[in-house]
């Protein structure tokens, strides 16, 4: 696992895909953060969930070519053919991943110092929001590799966790949607519903689709309220991730032989 993940690690500066993501991110925190200054308000937290809210942009340029690479140029092989655990690769390549994006995150620790210093506030809702940031980048990150292993084209794979990340940011907005157009088809079916059943099936199904949004389970750390829950939510649906990219490189790995 340690040379998958030096090898990769090391492959994200000797091609400008780092130096994209490095650019990009500090140009958003830099953008938010200065934006913030110059209106005598520095708000940590806002900041952080702010950039979280860019994972959707940040995260396919981080992953996408971590598997979809190695198919392109036929180093895939060695993978299949070599006596290591696929889940090693995962892992290993997972990691050099997260390793990425905490070196991308040293803007804003800067800019937590920058805001201590200027007699701005840095409390442990800003710390909470940390925890939230790594948090969501685990999980994103491992979509992002779930789809680098589902094609062979880096830009179909920037697409599919594009769209994944994305679905999974506006859940709570769906869960509104999904309640409104559900009253509006319990009303008007033949069903002979009452309005009170109506409103009970609407709303649980709202909740329903509200509970798979680790933002919503995540938004009480930014106000320095922590537990236990949203974290192994989070590092579960990781998991979960990351067990059907090793399921789908075994498959190709056993099709090999």
């Amino acid at each position: 696992m340690s040379a998958v993940y030096k090898r990769e690690l090391a492959s994200y500066f000797r091609s400008p895909v780092g130096y994209i993501a490095l650019a990009l991110f500090s140009f958003l925190s830099g953008f938010v953060f200065i934006n913030q200054y110059s209106n005598g308000s520095v708000n940590i937290s806002s900041e952080i969930m702010s950039l979280c809210s860019f994972f959707v942009v940040i995260i396919p340029v981080i992953t996408m070519g971590l598997f979809s690479e190695d198919k392109k140029r036929g180093t895939e092989v060695l993978f299949y053919t070599n006596p290591v655990s696929m889940f090693d690769v995962v892992l290993g390549k997972f990691l050099a991943a997260m390793t990425l994006i905490a070196i991308l995150f040293l803007n804003v620790i800067v800019h937590m110092i920058i805001t201590a210093f200027s007699g701005g506030v840095v409390n442990i809702g800003s710390w909470g929001s940390v925890i939230v940031f790594f948090c969501l980048a685990v999980l994103f990150t491992s979509i992002g590799i779930l789809a680098s292993a589902l094609t062979d084209t880096q830009i179909i794979s920037a697409i599919i966790s594009f769209v994944l990340i994305l679905v999974i940011q506006l859940l709570q907005t769906i869960s509104t949607l999904a309640s409104s157009a559900l009253y509006s088809l319990l009303s008007s079916s033949m069903l002979s519903l009452d309005t009170e059943k109506i409103n009970t099936i609407c709303s649980n199904t709202a909740a329903a689709i509200s509970w798979l949004s680790p933002f919503s389970k995540t938004q009480d750390f930014r106000y320095g309220v922590f537990s236990i829950s949203p974290l192994v939510y989070c590092v579960s649906m990781a998991l979960v991730f990351l067990f059907l990219t090793y399921r789908i490189l075994e498959k190709k790995r056993w099709s090999q032989n």
